[in-house]
């Protein structure tokens, strides 16, 4: 496959949202208690990864003229590295790497993707992926991880099959506004070629949206980002440097999260947002700054793939705006705030609409991309993604992966991003910020499980049912589980 490809509008999106100070990189990290050889990383590299022929494509052109081309000069011994632990006895040597990895942007003449092998990670290996956001989404990337290890360390399976690389023309247009009306849309197609559709939801964001079946639900969605007022001012966001650092959590137990969530009757994700909120919250108090009036917002990002098996990688996600409620300080109060405001917006258009923006943001003049930007960045401080990943151990090039993590990119001025993975009975917290924002993100990692804990002893302090309730005792929401939310 030799022919060029063209990215798609919102794989271009985030190929342009791509600054010094804000990398558009996904950093995983999985560990290992036993040694991997470089020689078996690369085997497997070859194998389970380089079939899908777009990671051995880099990117060529700018804007909407960018496209996939095979590299001619591929190297695989340039794409895999040994690192080695400064000082393997000290515990912050692999956390100084990590931030140092992140830190460093990739080579946008090669396919934009790195592994690293490090030793010496308490007896065993490290292996740290790190790839630009433009070759895929979380989801996409989980998928390309499974084919890459096995349930039986003994039973390989095979190499997996290619997907798609070139969409339909009209998929963006498709997958942002739905199927349009049987009577507008030949209309619609013939007129406006992408550039079009892309300067108008620009421009006119109700003039596109309105050729949609469900135009006035993305309307009113659309108006509800444009008058949306700047988050507070935090020390979360501003300007920031080109240095960040990373920090993560001893992993929580998946069992216990899951039956704290049946306890309040609210989804896993509603309890672990909360713990993050309180653990934000802590950390603003830790450093002396004031609560009271302040609304903090995280980006959520929310899977808008079909049910199925994945038919092409990139990005096709939307975005919601979370309110987090950083200043409630009862952690049983907080968990049924964060649920009743993620079920509003369970049931928003606002995926959609954020898509759309992307869209635009492929295909738009420079500095309306930055506008753009600038704006979006302006109504968060912050970016949290959760993503399920598999419930038994998983087996690299034959070892045990002891634990999976990763690290999401922020946009704009945002200089926090928080990752949650579920992987073999255990939730793995990872923090990435700017140093100039927050020097220290070890404080909030260690509180997120000090939040967690005192919810679940708040938790088993209630009254068991048919127990009377004191006065001023915390009740727990009346409803059912509602399904957690797809994360990208």
């Amino acid at each position: 496959m030799n022919e060029q490809e063209p990215l798609s509008i919102v794989d271009t999106a985030w190929l342009r949202m791509d600054r010094p100070t804000n990398l558009m990189m996904i950093c995983g990290m999985m560990l290992f208690s036993e040694r991997v050889e470089l020689q078996q990383l690369k085997e497997v590299i070859r194998t389970r990864m380089l079939c899908f022929h777009r990671f051995r494509q880099r990117v060529v052109g700018k804007g909407d003229g960018s496209r996939w081309e095979m590299d001619p000069d591929f190297d695989l011994d340039w794409h895999v590295r040994r690192i080695a632990l400064p000082d393997a006895d000290s515990g912050g040597a692999l956390e100084t790497v990590m931030s140092d990895l992140i830190s460093t942007p990739l080579d946008p003449s090669k396919p934009m993707w790195q592994y690293h092998l490090i030793d010496n990670v308490h007896g065993g290996s490290a292996i740290v992926l790190r790839i630009h956001h433009c070759y895929g989404d979380g989801f996409a990337l989980t998928h390309v991880m499974a084919s890459m290890t096995d349930t039986d360390p003994d039973k390989p399976h095979p190499a997996a099959e290619d997907v798609a690389g070139r969409a339909p023309k009209r998929s963006a247009w498709e997958r942002i506004f739905g199927p349009v009306t049987e009577m507008a849309g030949d209309a619609v197609r013939s007129s406006l070629t992408a550039v079009d559709i892309g300067r108008d939801l620009l421009a006119h964001p109700l003039h596109a949206i309105g050729y949609a079946k469900t135009g006035a639900d993305l309307a009113n969605e659309a108006a509800i980002i444009a008058n949306m007022t700047a988050d507070s001012p935090t020390r979360f966001k501003g300007a920031l440097g080109v240095m960040k650092r990373v920090a993560w959590a001893a992993p929580l137990s998946l069992f216990e999260v899951k039956a704290l969530s049946a306890v309040l009757k609210c989804s896993v994700n509603d309890v672990l947002v909360s713990c993050v909120a309180g653990a934000l919250r802590a950390y603003l108090l830790e450093q002396g700054d004031p609560l009271e009036g302040t609304e903090m917002r995280a980006l959520v990002p929310v899977n808008l793939r079909p049910a199925g098996a994945i038919t092409e990688l990139g990005n096709h996600f939307g975005l919601v705006f979370l309110s987090l409620p950083i200043g409630m300080e009862d952690p049983i109060e907080r968990v049924h705030e964060v649920h009743k405001r993620m079920g509003k917006l369970k049931h928003s258009r606002q995926p959609l609409v954020a898509l759309g923006i992307l869209a635009g943001m492929g295909i738009a003049p420079e500095f309306i991309k930055e506008n753009v930007l600038e704006t979006l960045a302006a109504n968060a401080s912050a970016v949290i993604t959760n993503v399920s990943g598999s419930e038994q151990p998983r087996y690299f090039a034959g070892k045990r992966i002891m634990r999976q993590m990763f690290w999401v990119p922020q946009s704009g001025g945002i200089g926090v991003g928080i990752s949650l993975l579920s992987y073999a009975g255990q939730v793995s917290f990872g923090v990435v910020t700017d140093i100039r924002r927050v020097p220290d993100p070890d404080f909030i990692a260690k509180r997120f499980v000090a939040e967690f804990e005192t919810l679940l002893l708040s938790a088993l302090m209630m009254p068991w049912p048919g127990e009377p309730i004191p006065d001023g005792s915390p009740k727990v929401a009346a409803g059912n589980n509602p399904p957690d939310p797809g994360m990208a």
